[in-house]
């Protein structure tokens, strides 16, 4: 098969049997998907949110972080991991990266812990885990805990062991570029740590007092809840509540995760090999004990310096001949006009923090693997290596 629709699965059905339920059933559908997504990421708890930043926010709140905590991050990342921290109310702290793999360098986090330190958040980037080990060991020994970014890495592993679940709490997100999603938005929140898991719930959920890490709700008489005496919050929260109608669309998009996964990865190697023997494009390294999932197939372009040909006289190439484009990273958090040279909670924010994060963003070329159609994607890799050829 070559081709795969986007809903190509239950989606439908399982709206359509919503709707005709009237939103009545012995499970809801975000409890179904809820257990579907724990079970096969091996996490005792999920909680389903209404999109992957709401659920950073959750975890960071859940993580207890408050006024005066600080929380690093990677410097090469979205900036949504920044957002969360300061409408906790802590400060973000940066960190640089490994180079190669562009995730966080364990050795500069270690270098950026302070007594003020409660959290640092790691993130899964392009579909590659992180380095965790280094980050788990780091926390157990200053005593705090490590919140996974996973938004860009569905079934990435590490050593063994599925990316997003080796924190403390970990995040997913079902945006619609994203490896699966729930319609346009979503996300899920993991832990296996049952107070993590019910403090996320609750402030995602309005900060209801009886919701718990498995369920939005406890079974209550309706004599109870329809009392006027009865007392329905203990904890200031918000409404980051999935809808149902995109938790069914979720699940319909779950239970053909692997496929859509494999998808991504067989696209990475189309381009993969038209580009293996071009020495001023490296591929972002995955370590041998890594399942990479390939959210884009990153590489770094070296052809300022070695070709005189800048990374937009190579994309505007590329779109020449007939590509629909790549993607360049991210810009780095803290250089962003919502922070740049601003400060924060008594940080100064600016460039010179993270020098290899800053030199390596404007280089990063992040090629789209979400084709669904493998020809399409063979015709798009063999124009990237026409691209190539014009200036070699």
């Amino acid at each position: 098969m070559t081709s795969l629709a986007k809903f190509s699965g239950n989606e439908a059905k399982y709206v359509l049997e919503f709707l005709e339920s009237g939103g009545k059933g012995s499970k809801s559908w975000n409890q179904r998907l809820e257990e579907a997504f724990a079970e096969k990421m091996g996490v005792k708890y999920a909680v389903a949110c209404n999109s992957g930043t709401s659920g950073l926010h959750a975890a960071v709140i859940a993580a207890g972080v408050e006024p005066g905590d600080e929380v690093i991050s990677p410097a090469l990342t979205v900036v949504m991991d920044a957002f969360a921290v300061v409408h906790a109310g802590g400060t973000p702290i940066f960190a640089d990266i490994n180079p190669k793999t562009q995730t966080v360098d364990p050795e500069d986090v270690r270098r950026k812990i302070t007594p003020q330190t409660k959290a640092i958040i790691v993130v899964s980037l392009q579909g590659l885990a992180a380095d965790m080990d280094p980050s788990m060991s780091l926390a157990k020994e200053h005593g705090i805990l490590v919140i996974e970014d996973s938004a860009q890495t569905m079934l990435g592993t590490y050593k063994g062991n599925m990316a997003g679940t080796l924190g403390d709490i970990g995040v997913f997100s079902f945006e619609n570029k994203k490896h699966m999603t729930s319609g346009s938005e979503g996300g899920m929140i993991v832990s296996n740590d049952a107070g993590l898991a019910t403090a996320a719930r609750k402030f995602a959920g309005i900060g209801y007092k009886h919701m718990t890490a498995r369920a939005g709700r406890t079974s209550l008489a309706m004599s109870e809840v329809q009392d006027p005496d009865y007392e329905r919050f203990d904890t200031l929260g918000l409404n980051y509540r999935m809808s149902e109608v995109s938790a069914a669309v979720g699940l319909a998009q779950f239970e053909k995760i692997s496929e859509l996964v494999s998808r991504r990865q067989a696209v990475a190697k189309i381009f993969e090999a038209c580009t293996d023997d071009c020495d001023w494009l490296t591929a972002q390294e995955v370590p041998a004990d890594y399942v990479h999932s390939y959210y884009t197939y990153s590489m770094i372009y070296d052809g300022n310096e070695q070709k005189n040909v800048s990374w937009k006289e190579f994309y505007n190439t590329y779109l020449e001949l007939g590509g629909d484009g790549f993607y360049g990273a991210c810009m780095i958090p803290y250089l962003e006009p919502v922070f740049k040279d601003q400060v924060v909670n008594g940080v100064q924010l600016g460039e010179g923090l993270c020098p290899i994060a800053e030199a390596l963003q404007p280089k990063i070329m992040q090629f789209k693997t979400n084709y669904r159609d493998l020809d399409l994607a063979k015709t798009k890799a063999s124009i990237l290596r026409k691209t190539i050829d014009r200036f070699n």
